[in-house]
């Protein structure tokens, strides 16, 4: 007897399907509770996703010329990368920066960079999401700062910042702060911007990286989700409404091949988001509805026949966009080499154009629903997910299962296992071990050049020799008592950027207050 087919959660797939596997909800509308068919009755008719391509690299100069040329492509909002040392709160001339600035990201130091950075582009009238965790809450003072600079109306800035802290426990590992006063950041960033920053999205709950970490699209869904339940408590004991911060918080997941189990992640994950909601007393429609933005799969590129990742970039953007997402990225081809070339980033951005318009997968809403397989599948994926949510309120949440290990250990276990069955090749990746070549062709990288930190520093240098000293000084010593006494921290951390204060003294002035997570 052959073994079972099953997808990469798992799920049993059986031979055919029939009206026996419908359930009986399968007759839900779109736009209504609770939104297993998406978030607008119209979805795509009405407006298309927002696309964006996820870019930074090397210095804000370098990036601004990346921003100008894919807004000239036809990107709808920026995606920034920040390097290393910017995400661990250190600034380029700090010894423990080394052989990283501007590596994986932009080296974004000060209020100056932020403004480099954004040169000749007026931020009210760009969505911009920032992929920054530990220091969200400086980069967002940065760009705050810089819109209070421009002259813009600090009521009609969108953008989100990730701003997701459990999931660096959990899965990806850049953290500053233990998990407490982390989740005190967080709460003041939604306090803050509830009253100062109305249409901004103040955490991005990240099913991504912990899908990038190995673990497979029921654990993704069900840790996210678990996390985002910790968020919401955290914002309920701080006395924050529900019906406000609730409409603010947005999500961030993977896009993996496997088509049909990913079409049924998105739409399970919304349906299990308005049920979560609604018990922890959501009343608002709007602050029920899960709103996300996709990228697809990173760690599914393969070095070997890059070109291939150009179908595989395909297959994710379809179950993204049949699936029901608010924003996508879509990555290069040649990311599993290197950052993506400038040609690489445009083919990436077509993908999406030709699904867009050429397709006819946004001309109706929700098109696979009533598919007695993907009705089903997402049945089961919920099911399975609302187990794992179980037992991490079993543990006490999402800050409990993490400090016990427990989505570490999970994680890891379906990483094991899905590498094994590459190994052992139960499971084909075309090119890798099946339908190989002998010989690769040799693809060019984008190479960042190793100077980036030297110039870095000496920009650094000549900001704190020109600065008001005293200022910074006072401004980080606001800082300190605010961490102290309990206050919000947003206004202080503003009123620091604006002296000039750099990314790097801020952080280390909590350090000083908080400890470091060990």
């Amino acid at each position: 007897m052959s073994k079972p087919l099953l997808t990469d959660s798992g799920i049993a797939v059986k031979t055919v399907y029939d009206l026996t596997d419908l359930p009986a909800a399968a007759n839900e509308q779109p736009g209504q509770f609770p939104y297993t068919r998406g978030v607008q009755p119209d979805m795509y008719r009405g407006k298309l996703w927002t696309m964006r391509q996820y870019a930074g690299f090397s210095t804000a100069e370098e990036s601004n010329k990346r921003y100008h040329y894919l807004l000239s492509q036809g990107v709808m909002g920026l995606s920034v990368a920040f390097d290393l040392p910017t995400q661990i709160g250190y600034d380029s001339d700090h010894a423990l920066a080394e052989g990283e600035v501007g590596k994986v990201g932009v080296a974004i130091d000060s209020l100056e960079d932020m403004e480099t950075l954004f040169q000749g582009i007026q931020l009210e009238q760009v969505s911009t999401s920032m992929t920054i965790n530990a220091t969200g809450f400086i980069l967002l003072a940065f760009y705050v700062a810089l819109a209070k600079r421009q002259g813009a109306d600090l009521r009609k800035i969108s953008g989100t910042i990730q701003n997701d802290i459990l999931k660096e426990y959990a899965a990806r590992g850049t953290y500053i702060y233990p998990p407490k006063p982390s989740m005190r950041i967080i709460t003041d960033i939604f306090e803050w911007c509830s009253k100062e920053l109305p249409k901004w999205n103040t955490i991005s709950i990240s099913g991504y990286h912990i899908r990038e970490a190995g673990s497979t699209a029921v654990q993704e869904i069900a840790f996210t989700l678990s996390n985002g339940k910790a968020y919401v408590k955290a914002a309920l004991d701080k006395g924050l409404d529900i019906n406000v911060f609730g409409k603010r918080l947005s999500f961030f997941f993977n896009a993996h091949n496997n088509l049909f189990e990913e079409v049924a992640k998105f739409r399970a994950a919304r349906r299990m988001w308005a049920v979560m909601m609604k018990e922890l007393g959501a009343t608002d429609e709007k602050a029920m509805m899960l709103r996300f933005h996709t990228q697809t799969g990173g760690a599914t590129l393969t070095a070997q026949q890059p070109l291939n990742n150009i179908c595989r970039v395909t297959v994710q953007t379809l179950a993204a966009v049949l699936g029901g997402t608010q924003s996508l990225h879509t990555n290069g081809y040649d990311e599993a080499l290197s950052l993506p070339t400038e040609e690489a980033a445009r083919i990436a951005l077509r993908t999406q154009q030709i699904v867009a318009f050429e397709s006819g997968a946004p001309d109706t809403v929700d098109p696979l629903a009533g598919s007695y397989y993907v009705e089903s599948l997402t049945n089961e994926v919920e099911q399975k997910a609302w187990e794992l949510v179980a037992k991490i309120d079993q543990m006490g949440g999402s800050v409990s299962a993490i400090e016990e290990g427990f989505m570490q250990d999970e994680i890891a276990r379906s990483a094991y296992a899905y590498q094994r069955a590459i190994e052992n090749q139960e499971k084909i990746i075309v090119g890798v071990n099946k339908f190989t070549v002998d010989k690769e062709e040799p693809v060019p990288g984008f190479k960042i050049d190793d100077s980036i930190r030297h110039v870095q520093s000496e920009k650094l240098a000549r900001l704190r020799a020109r600065r008001n000293q005293q200022q910074v000084d006072q401004c980080l010593s606001a800082i300190t008592q605010a961490a102290q006494s309990g206050e919000n921290l947003m206004p202080v951390v503003i009123a620091a950027v604006e002296a000039y204060a750099t990314l790097g003294e801020i952080a280390d002035v909590l350090r000083k207050v908080f400890g470091e997570y060990q």
